[in-house]
Parts: structure tokens; C-alpha cells; sequence
């Protein structure tokens, strides 16, 4: 299938496309885990992408889903669980069995199972994230999605932001040339309204699955600097980038993984790709 597609975009010093890696480098090794963002840095991306949700105890953790059903071998909503629920739940086991079911396994065999590594099956929280973030041996973003509703609503930005200040991320910037390692993303421009006030110098990213007439000319919620909308909107609305670009807007795209959709978010001229691949990706682009 092709795309009309409007002319590559030329801005003058354009940087290269910023590749992030979707609940770390998701496509090898158990989403969300400590294991798929060592990977992920280990692979070059340029930021890691999580999403979060808080437990009934507090505690901010990498979880996609509200339910921990799909995961892990446990039950139940993130938001009722504590972290010591989480704790003691597998959250790396389904991927392997997803993976010998698409190989011819003998029956007789034990499965070659990688469930003995903690950071591959235990529940990862946004402070242990940070802190490996903190520990890389070069610079690596965060992009943090709130996922809303929540029976926690406020909370889960409240805590966020106590997270983020005690590891130096709400600090003001400190030159022209200062670029905050920690953005927040959310469909909900409330959260992000939430963020803004308590965090001013922390970046919002919209993210979007349509692409609503409020928004067809690039405009985003007020305080709002980079739009984040899913790939399928770049399909079928390629003109938006330039749009968005326009209206001074960055453009960060998830999740592309298809090799077609990386070399359309290549010619759109986006700035960031949210990808569970992100050591292909980069190769593709041509950034190692």
C-alpha cells in the first residue's frame, strides 16, 4: 500500500530522528521490565518509553494495562494490588511461552526459559527505572505516560512529580541550550494540565489515536509543546507533521515498527519514533 506524501521536510539543521524505545526493547525481552531497558540502552535508543500507573500503596509502576491479567500470572487491577502484590507476581514468563509457541518445541523437552533473571520477570517501578536512567554512561531520555481514567486520578501526577523533583527533573532550565531529560505524555490533557502546573519545565506530549477537527491544524492543548499522534493518523493525514511543525509543535509518532512506517515518519520529517524495536530502527535510519 502507498501514502501521498507531502515533500520531505528540509528544515535547515534538522536533527537526526530522536528513536525511542516503547516499554523498552519490547519486541526482545518482556515489556516493561528491567530487562527490555537495559537492552533498549544497550541498543542505542536515544530515550525510553514507560507507562505508569500507581498502586493502591503509592507506588508508580510500569504497567501498561489497568489489569495485570495479560502480563503476568496473577489477576486484578494494578490500582487495588500493592507493590507487594506486584512483587510476587511473573511478569516475564508470558513472553517466553509466546515465543515457543512459535517454534517447534519437543514435548519432551524442558522449554528454554529465561525466568531464573529477576530483571526479566519482576515488576518494575518508575524509581528503579529512573534510577537506571540516572546510572546510564551516557545521556538517555524518559518519556512517561500517565494512563487515565484511574481511581487515583490526581494522585498519579502528584506522585509523579515528587518522583521526578527528588531525582533533579523539575529543576528550571538552566541555559538556552537546556534540554529536560523527562517528558510526560498522555491522551488526558488534563494530566498534562496537572504536570504543567506542578512542573512547569517539564514537556507535555499529546498523544493521540485520532486525529479530532480541533486539532487538524496543529494546534494542542494550551501548554502543550509536542504532539504525539499514533501512526495510523501519519497514514492517512501525512500533511499533519508540517502542520504541527508549523504551528510550532514537535511530532513524536508511536509505535512504529514496520520498516514502511519508519521511512514515512523519515520522510514526513518527524522528530521522535516510538518503537519496540529500536536497535532496527536506528539501523534503518542510519544511526548505528
Amino acid at each position: 500500500m502507498t501514502y501521498a506524501r507531502p515533500a520531505q521536510d528540509v528544515r535547515p539543521g534538522r536533527p537526526a530522528i530522536s528513536v525511542i524505545a516503547h516499554r523498552g526493547a519490547s519486541e526482545d525481552a518482556p515489556e516493561h521490565t528491567l530487562a527490555a531497558y537495559r537492552k533498549a540502552i544497550e541498543a542505542g535508543a536515544d530515550a525510553l518509553e514507560c507507562d505508569v500507573r500507581l498502586t493502591a500503596d503509592g507506588h508508580l509502576v510500569c504497567v501498561h494495562d489497568r489489569r495485570v491479567n495479560r502480563t503476568s500470572n496473577g489477576r486484578g487491577a494494578v490500582s487495588a494490588l500493592e507493590l507487594a502484590d506486584l512483587a510476587a507476581l511473573d511478569f516475564g514468563s508470558w513472553k517466553d511461552d509466546l515465543e515457543a509457541a512459535g517454534r517447534a518445541v519437543d514435548p519432551t523437552e524442558e522449554p528454554d526459559r529465561q525466568t531464573d533473571d529477576p530483571e526479566r520477570t519482576s515488576v518494575l517501578t518508575l524509581e528503579r527505572l529512573l534510577e537506571l536512567v540516572a546510572d546510564a554512561d551516557r545521556r538517555v531520555e524518559l518519556a512517561i505516560e500517565t494512563k487515565h481514567p484511574t481511581r487515583w486520578a490526581g494522585q498519579v501526577e502528584e506522585r509523579l512529580v515528587e518522583l521526578l523533583a527528588r531525582f533533579g527533573h523539575t529543576k528550571p532550565a538552566t541555559g538556552a541550550d537546556w534540554t529536560p531529560q523527562v517528558r510526560v505524555m498522555s491522551f488526558s490533557a488534563r494530566s498534562l494540565h496537572r504536570v504543567r502546573a506542578a512542573a512547569p519545565d517539564i514537556p507535555g506530549v499529546y498523544l493521540m489515536q485520532f486525529l479530532t477537527p480541533r486539532h487538524r491544524d496543529g494546534r494542542l492543548p494550551p501548554g502543550v509543546g509536542i504532539a504525539g499522534p499514533g501512526v495510523r493518523i501519519l497514514r492517512a493525514h501525512p500533511e499533519y507533521v508540517a502542520k504541527a511543525h508549523r504551528a510550532g509543535h514537535q511530532v513524536h509518532v508511536w509505535t512504529v515498527n514496520d520498516p514502511s512506517d519508519v521511512e514515512l515518519c523519515q520522510e514526513l520529517g518527524v522528530d521522535a519514533v516510538i518503537t519496540n524495536r529500536p536497535k532496527e530502527v536506528r539501523s534503518q535510519l542510519g544511526l548505528g
